[in-house]
């Protein structure tokens, strides 16, 4: 039979890294927040693109210069 003293001996001898832990799920929530944040701008700017490509086109230069024509000759 094992009296305490022992035992506590044998619990001093096995490491326990809880910095480590800590350290490495620090750093994931670091690393996952910086990669959230980029995703995030990089979402704002395709949608600003899309807003301008769907923007209506005004009357191209050969229709206008029509509409010029028909007005002089009235």
């Amino acid at each position: 039979m094992e009296n305490g003293a022992e035992k506590a001996r044998q619990l001093q001898k096995l490491p326990i890294n809880y910095g480590a832990f800590i350290q490495t799920v620090f750093d994931f929530v670091i690393i996952g927040f910086c990669i959230f944040m980029v995703l995030k701008a990089y979402e704002k700017t395709k949608k600003q693109e899309v807003v301008v490509e769907a923007s209506p086109a005004g009357p191209t230069q050969e229709e206008l210069l029509t509409q010029i024509r028909d007005c002089l000759k009235k």
